[in-house]
């Protein structure tokens, strides 16, 4: 599998289209099709068209028997289109279902009674761990469970659930300690303590997630149901009154035939909102399984119609909007120092680094200036870098070498019996910091040698991103512990509309409040512990697989790419269903302005014949005519399949531009379709009959 998404299921595929059509015809069931009101009138509908064919058959009932028939016969397809719809959505989730389940093997743990290595181990089932329970991993062993590396650090290989052939590393402590079922450790040994019972597991939520036929309906999809039930309401009071108004014009009138109920029937479905009914499962289980092509899953539909109503996306700055890793771009001396000089003295207190940044260092360093130690001698001692010094460094020769935070290193040449600082260093920082970089001071015992310039790169193409949020009225907030004048630099050189700086959690926590009590919906990322607060608050809580069990149990959607940039394809993917479900009803809607012209005309012209002008579609006979409005009314059903699969075209606009876009071309697609689909409908019915 590739690093980029689950391997794609066309929805046409031969093996899903036969599982489909056996599932459609199962959910004729009336017990599983109440769900679907309106769907379900249609089926009752269906059943009323067969008992008058039987009749007609029979010599019971005066209509053609080829006529009621054939409506009965389209009526019952309308059903069945319906369901295949919703099992075709269905079982495109189930065979990537399948394919994760292939994970699944009769996995054995090596239990540990104490959370130590070297503890003797027990071999037990996987499906014996239990929450809490700690166990020991050891290099080409599969991982039995979800849990977090208390112990250890390994290499491991999650291609199995994320797809990403890459391998990663998980280690205990920080945000990178979080391990999935069904992953494999390629070198090293940890000791994991599981966080989910069997069936709790991430492996399994993702299955029953993606199976189409265990997600719930969303408020929106609710809202939508209720008021399609009271269009059909309404149209079945009209077709109810409308028989007794028949008998009462032909007896007033002294001419024609009263409206069968074949032809009630007909025109009862075909007024009623079936298009949208029958599609509206279809979408929302297609919504779901177009994020899971991205890697992403979302542990709820609501979640996904939230992410389509967002007004504010809060971006963390590193790994969405810089690249993640700063690079050193120059050396700038102070106090009398040359190029060279800096240069050196950065590579003695970089080379032990092993961070990108001091990686960077050396490279330029070495590229550029050709400083020229190699390695450091034996006696040499490392100064990692602490969160309480915020310096690292080397001692080596008797010499003390560091790089760090300016008022941290100057207070370090200090303790050392420096009796100046230099003048420039100030306005150096200043501008290097003004610049949206990060200055590093360099020194040397108790001497600075200079600062140097640490670069966040801005990601290709990022501003282009923002610049089509902005056009659909979001707006971006960047996040970052930078200071403010780093983070105002950054900010603007990215285009983003605000920025958060010196960010801690309860800052993002307060931010996020703040805009929901301004009515705004509001989207952001994490992966830490510390964002599960933030995370919890949001509408849209986007936590990368890579971090914390506390930032994936607080968020409801998850990226197994890890990749923080996917909160804006998550934004696409959540106003790309609203899109489809507001374009799709408005067709559907849209549609029966040609059916009044087709089937009201024909069942009132024995009766009122100057209701004739109406045919303006010229139709054959009111026979073929109400015929004709039936097989439409069924045959659009699985011509939109693949737009409620696929969805409809996402564009980048302002919401009241893109309504009256859709308006014209849904809606009055919606009315001159049926016109042109009738009319040959009824020519070809009338070159049979």
């Amino acid at each position: 599998m590739s690093k980029h998404a689950p391997e794609s299921v066309s929805i046409f595929n031969a093996r899903i289209m036969r599982s489909a059509l056996a599932d459609s015809l199962i959910k004729l069931d009336p017990r599983t099709l109440w769900r679907n009101p309106v769907m379900f009138c249609v089926e009752i509908a269906s059943v009323i068209t067969l008992v008058t064919f039987v009749m007609s058959m029979l010599g019971i009932n005066h209509e053609p028997a080829w006529f009621t028939g054939f409506v009965s016969l389209w009526l019952w397809l309308t059903v069945i289109f319906s369901t295949f719809a919703e099992a075709l959505a269905e079982g495109r989730g189930k065979a990537r279902a399948a394919s994760l389940r292939k994970t699944r093997t009769d996995v054995k743990a090596k239990l540990l009674k104490k959370p130590e290595f070297g503890t003797p181990f027990e071999l037990v089932a996987a499906t014996e761990l239990r929450k809490d329970n700690y166990i020991l991993v050891e290099a080409h062993d599969m991982i039995a469970g979800d849990g977090d590396v208390i112990a250890g650090a390994a290499l491991v290989n999650e291609a199995a659930v994320t797809g990403e052939s890459a391998p990663v590393v998980r280690e205990s402590g920080g945000d990178r300690s979080a391990v999935t079922g069904g992953t494999t450790v390629l070198a090293n040994s940890i000791i994991v303590r599981i966080t989910a019972n069997p069936g709790e597991t991430f492996l399994d939520r993702m299955i029953s997630l993606i199976e189409g036929a265990k997600r719930r309906k969303t408020p929106n999809e609710i809202a939508l149901e209720v008021l399609l039930i009271a269009l059909t309401v309404v149209f079945l009071l009209v077709c109810a009154n409308i028989s007794p108004l028949s008998l009462y014009s032909v007896k007033a009138m002294g001419q024609g035939t009263p409206i069968s109920l074949t032809i009630l029937v007909a025109l009862f479905v075909c007024l009623a909102p079936t298009t949208i009914a029958a599609l509206l499962p279809a979408i929302g289980i297609a919504g779901m399984d177009r994020l899971f092509q991205k890697n992403v899953i979302a542990l709820s539909g609501r979640a996904i119609e939230a992410a389509g109503d967002v007004n504010v996306l809060l971006l963390d700055k590193t790994g969405t909007i810089t690249l993640g890793n700063r690079e050193a771009v120059e050396f700038i001396p102070v106090g009398g120092y040359t190029e060279e000089d800096l240069a050196e003295v950065a590579l003695v207190a970089s080379l032990t680094d092993e961070t990108p940044e001091g990686r960077s260092i050396v490279t330029l360093a070495r590229q550029k200036y050709g400083a020229g130690m190699q390695e450091l001698p034996a006696d040499a001692e490392t100064i990692a870098f602490s969160a309480e010094t915020r310096l690292s460094g080397v001692n080596v020769g008797g010499k003390q070498y560091r790089k760090g935070a300016t008022d941290s290193t100057v207070a370090f040449v200090r303790s050392l019996g420096a009796q100046a600082i230099p003048n420039t260093l100030e306005s150096v920082v200043d501008r290097v910091a003004r610049a949206g970089a990060t200055p590093l001071v360099v020194s040397c015992d108790a001497q600075i040698y200079g600062v140097i310039n640490l670069k966040d790169i801005i990601k290709g193409g990022i501003q282009e991103r923002f610049q089509q949020l902005r056009s659909m009225g979001i707006k971006t907030v960047m996040i970052t512990g930078d200071n403010p004048l780093t983070a105002a630099a950054i900010a603007a050189e990215a285009q983003v509309d605000d920025f958060l700086a010196q960010a801690k959690p309860e800052d993002k926590l307060s931010l996020i409040r703040k805009n929901q009590e301004a009515g705004f919906m509001v989207a952001m990322t994490g992966d830490g512990t510390n964002d599960a607060p933030a995370l919890a608050q949001a509408d849209v809580a986007v936590a990368m697989n890579t971090g914390t069990q506390a930032a994936k149990e607080a968020a409801n959607i998850i990226d197994l790419d890890s990749n923080p940039t996917k909160l804006l394809d998550i934004v696409e993917v959540g106003k790309q269903i609203l899109m489809t479900r507001g374009n799709l009803t408005t067709f559907s809607i849209s549609n029966d302005v040609a059916k009044y012209f087709a089937i009201i005309p024909a069942m009132m012209l024995s009766i009122y014949p100057q209701l004739g002008v109406l045919n303006i579609m010229h139709l054959a006979s009111p026979f073929t005519a109400i015929l004709s409005a039936v097989i439409f009314n069924a045959v659009i059903i699985p011509l939109l399949v693949p737009l409620a699969l696929k969805g409809t075209k996402f564009r980048p606009m302002p919401a009241e531009k893109l309504l009256i876009h859709n308006l014209l071309l849904y809606g009055a697609g919606g009315i001159v379709a049926p016109f042109v689909g009738i009319k040959l409908i009824d020519m070809i019915i009338g070159m049979v009959v």
